[in-house]
């Protein structure tokens, strides 16, 4: 079993469902991408994994590490080593990047951490994602461009080391030297840590960084097609429209790029 199993997942919001019968799984040491277009749901199934009260599961699934949190709060999940890295991230005037990293460590804790212990562990996160020292006496970004946002991010995740991270749209308003920054932090991360990825995007310039062991195509809440990097170079000939019209818009299940129907 997948570290991370979304089975059936049917979630509404607003009274409109957005997505239908979604099935993914993904599992420590994997870099999984599901792409897609503006509005087919991606958005939706990274809320909806973290437990956002505006998204209703009318059906299915989600289980993490063996046990089913369809139900959980967000809260719980987090400590239970999921990790959602927002496509927006929000700024907390007043609040350090390096005390909001602590608080974020003891509250998946039963003691605190010690002074020393955070320092190491901070000090060999910032030399692992090669970020300036003093980028942690910030406040949380409070001022930060689009590519310190995920920056800082990223090295929540570094410290936070959590199983399995979904990364919504993170390249979104990053220029080339900022996108590479956090891909190439995300593939160190998966490097040493053995962290899964879910990397959620309608680009495919991340992934000339990053490089996928999956690629999913989620169109219109359903995912039809399934595969390997050979999918991503398939979308970048193509482009959406071409698979929409090859695998129909709400058709069932998924596909599998080596599919001869494919």
């Amino acid at each position: 079993m997948a570290d991370l199993e979304i089975r059936d997942l049917h979630v509404c919001t607003d009274g409109h469902e957005i997505l239908r019968g979604v099935d993914l799984s993904v599992s420590r040491g994997q870099i999984h991408a599901l792409m897609g277009p503006n509005g087919s749901g991606k958005s939706t199934l990274a809320s909806t994994l973290m437990g956002h009260p505006a998204y209703e599961i009318t059906q299915g699934s989600i289980s993490f590490m063996g046990e089913d949190i369809t139900s959980a709060e967000p809260h719980e999940r987090a400590k239970a080593g999921l990790f959602l890295a927002f496509q927006y991230p929000v700024a907390i005037p007043g609040v350090s990047v390096a005390n909001f990293l602590r608080m974020a460590i003891n509250a998946k804790r039963e003691e605190p951490i010690g002074v020393k212990e955070f320092r190491a562990q901070l000090a060999h996160a910032v030399d692992l994602l090669d970020v300036d020292r003093s980028f942690t006496s910030r406040h949380l970004n409070d001022g930060f461009s689009g590519g310190e946002k995920k920056r800082a991010e990223i090295l929540q995740m570094a410290m936070l080391l959590p199983d399995v991270a979904v990364l919504d749209e993170t390249d979104s308003g990053l220029d080339i030297d900022a996108l590479r920054t956090v891909a190439e932090g995300v593939q160190r991360l998966h490097d040493e840590q053995g962290l899964g990825v879910l990397i959620i995007t309608h680009y495919q310039r991340i992934l000339h960084h990053v490089k996928p062991d999956f690629v999913h195509i989620l169109l219109d809440g359903r995912i039809v097609l399934e595969g390997g990097v050979e999918v991503v170079e398939r979308l970048e000939r193509e482009g959406y429209d071409r698979i929409r019209q090859e695998f129909g818009a709400g058709e069932a299940g998924a596909v599998a790029a080596g599919d001869p129907g494919a």
